[in-house]
């Protein structure tokens, strides 16, 4: 199932925070591009009847249905990229443009 590491979760709870939207769920939905990659999207918002819930790291997430698929074995993270500027990424071994993370 979809993880969320604790780096990506402190985050995701600061925001919430600084946003008022503390106690919002993230919800989390994914759509394969033509050329087979996949467009992530993300943001807080209300549960829904029919979405699937969970919770990892502290953060309650929500997907529809229709989007698990793309994101059953996928991990959002909050890295470095340029020292000074960091993001949101999704390590999704699904997605023909992931490459894993290298272990230093």
């Amino acid at each position: 199932m979809f993880k969320v590491t604790p780096q990506a979760a402190e985050q995701v709870k600061s925001a919430a925070e600084q946003g008022g939207t503390a106690g919002m769920a993230l919800r989390l939905a994914a759509q394969q591009r033509p050329d087979g990659s996949i467009d992530y999207r993300m943001g807080f918002d209300e549960v829904t009847e029919d979405d699937i819930r969970f919770t990892s790291e502290g953060v309650q997430i929500v997907i529809a249905p229709e989007y698990v698929p793309l994101l059953d074995s996928a991990t959002l993270d909050f890295v470095e990229l340029e020292p000074g500027e960091s993001q949101f990424i999704f390590l999704n071994p699904q997605d023909p443009t992931y490459v894993p993370p290298e272990r230093g």
